[in-house]
């Protein structure tokens, strides 16, 4: 089961720490993902986190988002800095068994298990 959570209001320039957590997995042995869907919009790629390791971000968040893993690497966290209004959205965190081939991190079909999201908002 996983739980997103700490979104909330925040205004330009601010920042949030997106938590994901899990019960009964360790981050190391999956694959991670944080997607984003705004009002209107489709459900969109915003950071992957690949085995515990290697990370991806979406080009309009490099510089400003970052990932990182609590030491026993069982809740993924998404640092979220410099927040504009168009990162205003429900954030979504996303799993994928790492044993498995044909990961693609920016597809959401390629997820197994979602959490509930998180909504945040950027707003003065």
């Amino acid at each position: 089961q996983l739980q997103a959570s700490g979104g909330g209001l925040v205004q330009p320039g601010g920042s949030l720490r997106l938590s994901c957590q899990t019960s009964g997995l360790t981050f190391s042995r999956y694959h991670v993902g944080w997607f984003r869907q705004a009002p209107g919009k489709e459900r969109e790629f915003v950071a992957a986190l690949r085995s515990g390791q290697r990370t991806y971000f979406e080009e309009s968040v490099k510089g400003r988002f970052s990932i990182s893993t609590d030491n026993a690497k069982t809740t993924v966290y998404l640092q979220m800095n410099s927040l504009k209004p168009e990162d205003t959205a429900v954030y979504y965190c996303a799993v994928r068994n790492g044993l498995r081939v044909g990961y693609e991190y920016s597809v959401p079909g390629t997820y197994d298990h979602w959490g509930q999201g998180t909504l945040v908002t950027v707003s003065s």
